[in-house]
């Protein structure tokens, strides 16, 4: 009776029409009933140029999310110091691996397929009910943006899909703020929910191990040794309560007996480091090269953090930690593309969307 009664109040107003029975004649237009799903990735620069970059670079550096030192000290360094030539150190990283056909970054192409891609999967259950979007924390599309364009499409309740399958404050936590800072500022705040960290979620893990049989099946050389790589954080985060570090150890141990593997067949690492304090480890460049030393010559990576290539894995893995591992004597090196949009991830994603929308939609039905 009480879905039956929603789907009655969904039916009410139709999505794109706009007025409601009880207003009067000359009431503006207000779209209603709607359900809004908002996918959120990390964020990406508009060009390669310095003055993008630095715009982007700046925006993300200076989220105290991010990097929570002392404003006073941290945004002179960061302004006069850092900002001054890491655009032009990551400039070259992202034009190595820029979507030239389109004028984008990897991360924005495969982002916007992932929604494509899942809109039209939950409007074969849903029907025209829901609007799928994407945004970037960090760059364009803007999060506030993309909000709002929902709100105006009629979406009443949004349900807010950060992209990250590990709960960690300078990702999840961030995107979730960026969302509630627009919610701050409307007049008319829709309904929000969020989705929490999924690295747990069997759908999630039996892509990831699907996509891991695919690339040795593949391979010339069947690798010795998967590395788990995921993005690193700081220590003291650990220590301060962030679980991202105990997600990502157990994902990688939830691979690994999806896989059917021994504990040597295995091993969790961490890459991007930035700064002079102490990060979680092992650190995946430096362990890589361990590996070769120590006779594994044929590895292969792989980045279950990452939903979507990205300038980590594309650049950071495919060349830098690649030419670590070669230097030091490895052989071949096999790199487990991210899931991105293949067909298994984004099932799984909206297996995740269905359970979150519980009780805003009537059951969904076969299409």
């Amino acid at each position: 009776m009480a879905a039956s009664q929603h789907a009655t109040d969904l039916e009410m107003v139709q999505p794109g029409e706009g007025r409601l029975g009880h207003a009067p004649a000359d009431h503006p237009p207000v779209p209603r009933g709607r359900v809004g799903v908002l996918l959120v990735n990390l964020g990406t620069p508009d060009a390669t140029d310095y003055w993008s970059m630095r715009r982007y670079l700046s925006e993300f550096l200076s989220d105290r999310r991010v990097v929570d030192y002392s404003r006073w000290l941290w945004q002179p360094l960061l302004q006069l110091v850092i900002l001054t030539r890491r655009p032009f150190v990551s400039g070259k990283a992202y034009r190595g691996i820029w979507n030239q056909a389109l004028d984008e970054s990897p991360l924005l192409t495969i982002t916007r397929e992932q929604t494509e891609k899942l809109a039209a999967r939950l409007e074969a259950t849903h029907g025209d009910r829901i609007e799928v979007a994407f945004c970037m924390r960090y760059g364009n599309p803007s999060t506030d943006s993309v909000l709002r364009r929902l709100q105006a499409r009629g979406c009443e309740r949004i349900l807010v899909f950060p992209l990250y399958p590990q709960y960690g404050s300078p990702t999840t936590a961030t995107a979730c703020d960026q969302a509630f800072r627009t919610l701050m500022r409307l007049k008319w705040q829709p309904a929000i929910r969020t989705v929490p960290a999924y690295f747990a979620h069997p759908d999630y893990v039996a892509a990831l191990a699907a996509s891991v049989h695919e690339a040795y099946e593949t391979a010339d050389t069947p690798p010795e040794v998967l590395v788990a790589s995921y993005h690193g954080v700081p220590r003291r985060y650990l220590d301060e309560g962030d679980p991202y570090y105990c997600h990502c150890r157990k994902t990688t141990r939830l691979l690994q007996e999806r896989l059917g593997w021994e504990d040597a067949a295995i091993e969790t690492t961490f890459q991007s480091k930035f700064g002079p304090e102490e990060w979680v480890g092992p650190a995946t460049v430096e362990r890589v090269a361990e590996l070769a030393r120590e006779g594994r010559k044929h590895i292969a990576v792989i980045s279950p953090a990452f939903a979507a290539d990205c300038v980590e894995t594309l650049e950071e893995i495919q060349q830098e930690i690649r030419d670590a591992f070669l230097a030091a004597g490895g052989e071949t090196f096999t790199y487990v593309p991210c899931l991105n949009a293949r067909d298994d991830h984004i099932a799984a994603l909206a297996a995740i969307a269905d359970n979150e929308l519980a009780g805003w939609l009537p059951p969904a039905t076969a299409g």
